[in-house]
C-alpha cells in the first residue's frame, strides 16, 4: 500500500473527462494502495486539489472549463504534489508547455495503465540527495542557499518555491557542484534507475529553475550549460 509518513493512504487525484480511461487508471492506482478520487473538470480539479491536498495528480490536458495546463498552474501557487501530464498530442511544444508551469513527467496517449502507475511509485521513491561532511545538510553556491533537510532554497536570503521535482534536480546538482552531469546522470539521481522517458526532460526543468532562481542561461550564475554533456552547478559573477 501507498502511505504516506504517517501511515495513511497516499491520495491521488485522477482528472480525466474520457471515463473508460479513468476507470482503468483509478482502478491501478487503487490497486497499488493509492486512495484515488476522480473528477472530469478543470475547475472542479483545482477546488478538489484544495480540499484533499493529494500528494499525486494524474491530469489530462484537454479537459472542460480549464485545460490541464492551466489547472497544473492553479495547483502549482497552493500545492506541491507531484504532477504526470496526460496528452494525446506527441509534439514537443505540447509536451514543453505543460512542463513549463510545473508538471512533474508526462505520458503521451495510448499508455499502458501498469506504466502510469510504476512512474508514479517511482516519483514517490525518489532518493534524497545528501552531501557528505555537512551535517546540517545544508549547500551553498554563491548566495544561493539549499536545506536538504527542511526543502527549502534561498537566494539572497528570499525564499524560493520550487515543485518537488524542481527542488530535486536543483538538489542533485548542487550535491556535486565541481562535477558536469549528464542527462542520464541526472534523471538516474531523480527519477532513479530504470526510468523510461526522453531525458530532455532535465532541460525543461532546469529551464524553470533558472526562471524562479533569476539564473541568465547565458551567465551561468547558479546553473551553467555544458554543451553536448549536460549541467553543472557553480557561482559565477
Amino acid at each position: 500500500m501507498a502511505v504516506d509518513e504517517a501511515g495513511a493512504a497516499l491520495r491521488a487525484l485522477v482528472v480525466e473527462d474520457e471515463m473508460d480511461l479513468a476507470q482503468i487508471v483509478v482502478s491501478y492506482l487503487d490497486r497499488a494502495g493509492f486512495d484515488v478520487e476522480h473528477v472530469i473538470d478543470g475547475l472542479v480539479a483545482v477546488e478538489r486539489a484544495r480540499v484533499i491536498d493529494p500528494r499525486v495528480v494524474v491530469l489530462d490536458l484537454g479537459l472542460p472549463s480549464l485545460d490541464g495546463i492551466e489547472v497544473c498552474r492553479r495547483l502549482r501557487t497552493f500545492s506541491d504534489a507531484y504532477v504526470v501530464m496526460l496528452t494525446a498530442r506527441s509534439d514537443e511544444v505540447d509536451t514543453l508547455v505543460g512542463l513549463g508551469v510545473g508538471a512533474d513527467d508526462y505520458v503521451t496517449k495510448p499508455f499502458s495503465p501498469r506504466e502510469l502507475t510504476a512512474r508514479v511509485q517511482a516519483m514517490l521513491r525518489r532518493p534524497r540527495v545528501e552531501q557528505e561532511g555537512r551535517p546540517q545538510n545544508i549547500l551553498q553556491i554563491g548566495d544561493l542557499l539549499i536545506d536538504l533537510d527542511a526543502r527549502e532554497v534561498h537566494v539572497a536570503g528570499a525564499a524560493i518555491h520550487l515543485t518537488r521535482t524542481e527542488f530535486d534536480v536543483l538538489a542533485a546538482l548542487a550535491a556535486r557542484p565541481s562535477a558536469v552531469l549528464s542527462r542520464q546522470q541526472l534523471i538516474d539521481d531523480v527519477w532513479g534507475l530504470g526510468w523510461v522517458g526522453d531525458p530532455h526532460l532535465i532541460d525543461t526543468h532546469v529551464g524553470h529553475l533558472r526562471r524562479k532562481l533569476g539564473d541568465d542561461a547565458a551567465v551561468g550564475r547558479y546553473i551553467r550549460t555544458a554543451r553536448g554533456v549536460g549541467y553543472r552547478m557553480g557561482a559565477g559573477r
